[in-house]
């Protein structure tokens, strides 16, 4: 039995029939044409010149599951009735094979679709990216500090489309890549990023990318003056960019996304490491498409699945928890505080700033949790990290509670914010500092545990201000 029968005439099907071949799928179709059936060459097809118009020709020497008509509307209607089981697929005009066929590929509404994903606002976007890729000889793709699997990931894909393009590129991150699954992420994919303090390594390159983030000088170690050429994100932005290129869009999940969508359009068939770690950013930052998910993540993973490697994807979320990070989880437990699903903690000094995020998703899974903010110390900052799934819009929190004294954003379900330790709590002085100071404070001396009050308090003072506002 014939599993798929091309009916037609014409050089279309002899090209159909070469790329079928060259997909090795040729001993599978059979096709029936008005012309020589010589003309496909040596290929293994089973070819035979018949009167295509004629069922009962057709049906005494095929019996198909699937058939496609390249032809008019008088070879659809004898292939019908030929076949009348077949699932048949008709190339032409849609208002002469719309009756007969079950599916129509029309060609002059396939070729408007592709012109219009051409100039539509994708390919649009696409072509004002390249162009900046173009004028530049080296490319900075710089992430924001500590960067999660969403910012390696868009980084790294970026750097291979300006790479593509002749632009020389480097990802460049500040902080440390600490969280497990990061460290996995990076180190099992082999992915190509450099650790940086201060700017000097920027002088080796013409111009600077922004990704998973959008302004110099906020949660990454560049000035506030420093010329950005290329900005993409999915956060909302803080404030207005002056990039020369710029794309943020806050209702995708990803900013891994985004680069998913220019990979497509640039035609560049991404490594699998980078599509590995692009398909691993978008579950990341949709915690596996059920947090601020859009149609557009669920069409770039699909882009992503067949290219990725999904024995990996499981390595990475399965590395062990360290046992600092175990330690804060468990400060983070014994200290909070619980109303109406509100799960306010100070999680102390902790060795790794990632462990506080950790412990923010450790207790959203907590029973009857719907807002998490867990407060921590790393040295001379304190870090916020805020989880919410229906409670608060923890990103607007962050910013109305620590954006007058420190840095803070993120999303409507997930947020960070960072104040300088001196900030929220006073250094002591005289014969107090030289009786006070032991080795849990930082070079400024201050007590950590002196910051507990002033950031929860923030924080209370947010909460009601929020409550206000939400009230009629």
């Amino acid at each position: 039995m014939t599993d798929r029968l091309i009916v037609g005439k014409g050089s279309l099907v002899q090209t159909l029939v070469e790329e079928l071949a060259a997909r090795g799928s040729a001993p599978s179709v059979a096709v029936a044409a008005d012309g020589p059936a010589g003309a496909f060459g040596d290929r293994e097809v089973d070819a035979e010149t018949l009167a295509i118009t004629d069922p009962a020709a057709l049906a005494e020497r095929y019996d198909p599951e699937v058939v496609f008509v390249v032809a008019d509307a008088a070879v659809a209607r004898a292939a019908r009735r030929a076949f009348p089981e077949a699932y048949i697929v008709g190339y032409g005009p849609r208002r002469e094979l719309d009756a007969i066929v079950d599916r129509v590929v029309d060609p002059v509404a396939a070729v408007a679709g592709a012109a219009l994903e051409q100039i539509g606002p994708s390919g649009r976007r696409a072509g004002r990216l390249r162009g900046v890729l173009r004028g530049l000889d080296s490319l900075a793709v710089v992430t924001h500090d500590s960067p999660d699997p969403d910012a390696i990931a868009s980084g790294t894909a970026l750097a291979a489309l300006a790479d593509d393009l002749g632009c020389r590129a480097g990802v460049l991150y500040a902080g440390r890549i600490a969280h497990h699954e990061n460290q996995a992420l990076v180190n099992l994919l082999d992915l190509d990023l450099q650790a940086i303090e201060g700017t000097e390594a920027l002088a080796e390159y013409d111009g600077v990318a922004l990704v998973d983030h959008s302004r110099p000088g906020v949660n990454d170690q560049l000035s506030l003056e420093t010329p950005i050429d290329i900005v993409i994100d999915h956060h909302p932005a803080s404030g207005p960019t002056t990039a020369e290129f710029t794309d943020v869009r806050s209702e995708v999940g990803a900013t891994s996304t985004l680069l998913v969508e220019y990979l497509d359009e640039f035609g560049l068939d991404p490594p699998e490491p980078i599509a590995t770690a692009l398909l691993f950013g978008i579950l990341v930052d949709t915690n596996e498409f059920v947090r601020g998910v859009s149609p557009a993540d669920f069409e770039a993973a699909a882009w992503l699945v067949p290219r990725a490697d999904f024995d990996r994807v499981e390595q990475i979320e399965s590395p062990s928890m360290s046992a600092s990070a175990l330690e804060t989880v468990g400060a983070a437990i014994r200290n909070r505080t619980v109303e109406d699903g509100l799960v306010i903690t100070w999680a102390g000094s902790v060795s790794r700033r990632t462990a506080i995020a950790q412990a923010a998703d450790r207790l959203l899974e907590l029973e009857g949790a719907s807002t998490v903010a867990v407060i921590g110390v790393r040295r001379e900052t304190v870090h916020v990290s805020a989880r919410s799934r229906g409670g608060f819009d923890v990103g607007e929190l962050l910013r109305e509670a620590f954006g007058a004294v420190g840095s803070a954003g993120g999303h409507v379900d997930m947020a960070g914010a960072q104040i300088e330790l001196s900030a929220l709590a006073t250094p002591p002085t005289g014969a107090e500092a030289e009786n006070d100071h032991d080795d849990s404070e930082g070079d400024s001396g201050v007590d950590p545990e002196a910051a507990r009050a002033p950031a929860i308090g923030l924080l209370r003072r947010a909460l009601e201000s929020d409550h206000a506002a939400a009230e009629p």
